[in-house]
């Protein structure tokens, strides 16, 4: 005889790919940012997150009904996600050298390890409202919808709050710069750039339409964070794809003041636009410190050694 899927069981495999499918529409403003192949890549995103959200969905009811291959099904999934954040690595490694200013290793790490991350809590959220769904087992399809909404956007809030890392924004200070030169020499609030602007055209331009910016830490530990050359690439890259450069790009640490420079020349010149920017940087994975290692007295008491 034939297995023929209840309406009941229908209802319920529906409703967590909705709620797996909008969990990954949330987090796409995210990603856009991130990938330049918008909306093409938003597209793909999508389909792979409806997928993601389809498997999650009717894992719980293969389980019950002792079907149990849907684990080897899951299993194969992630290592189907672990190919898509292989591809997006390669992908935008390729298109390092069309950029502006290149985003670096540390930087592409991340949002490939982002956009794997994201098909999990698809399948995640799928995974669980199917689970509150099948528990609960009322029949009574209004309920069922209400219940899925609740408890979907519940576990998107929990997943999405527990994932979000910080941005350059939460652990510095970032304002404009005074520009200033000295013969060849560019100088943001005083602080030394560079010394290439030796032709008097290039002088003017950056007088006249340069930008510097100036990123302070809010303690000292977040200075390690930002002078992580990757962190700093990361900065320059989003300032510099979100507003284009005429000329020049560079970046500098202040070691006197602990303070960060970025100066270019921008295409368009928002100096209020580019900050909003350069705090919204990502804060990289690879830079980031713990605070209970970084408590750490590591090697003791010096002054009381022998």
């Amino acid at each position: 005889m034939e297995k023929t899927l209840a309406f009941h069981d229908l209802v319920i495999i529906l409703c967590g790919i909705v709620m797996g499918t909008i969990a990954r529409i949330v987090t796409l403003r995210i990603d856009t940012r991130q990938n330049p192949s918008y909306p093409t890549g938003g597209f793909i995103s999508l389909v792979i997150g409806i997928l993601a959200s389809a498997l999650g969905s009717v894992a719980i009811p293969a389980l019950l009904n002792k079907e149990f291959t849907a684990v080897t099904f899951i299993a194969l999934a992630i290592q189907h996600f672990r190919e898509v954040r292989k591809t997006e690595k390669d992908s935008l490694e390729d298109l390092e050298k069309t950029e502006y200013s290149k985003r670096g290793a540390a930087y592409i790490d991340g949002i490939a390890k982002t956009y794997e991350s994201r098909n999990y809590l698809s399948m995640l959220t799928s995974l669980f409202v199917v689970l509150v769904l099948s528990i609960l087992s009322v029949k009574n399809l209004a309920i069922n919808l209400m219940i899925a909404a609740v408890s979907g956007f519940c576990m998107i809030y929990f997943l999405t709050r527990i994932t979000k890392g910080k941005c350059i924004g939460d652990i510095c200070n970032i304002k404009e710069g005074k520009i200033t030169i000295d013969h060849s020499d560019l100088f943001v609030d005083g602080m030394y750039v560079t010394n290439v602007l030796g032709t008097e055209r290039i002088r003017e331009l950056f007088l006249k339409e340069g930008i510097g910016i100036v990123i302070e830490p809010k303690s000292d530990k977040f200075r390690i964070t930002i002078e992580n050359y990757g962190q700093r690439q990361a900065m320059l890259f989003e300032a510099t794809r979100t507003f284009g450069v005429k000329r020049y790009s560079f970046t500098r640490k202040s070691y006197k003041r602990g303070k960060l420079l970025l100066a270019f020349v921008p295409i368009i010149r928002d100096p209020d636009a580019i900050i909003d920017v350069i705090k919204k940087t990502p804060v990289l994975e690879n830079s980031r410190k713990i605070n209970t290692i970084m408590d750490i007295n590591i090697g003791g008491d010096i002054n009381g050694a022998e």
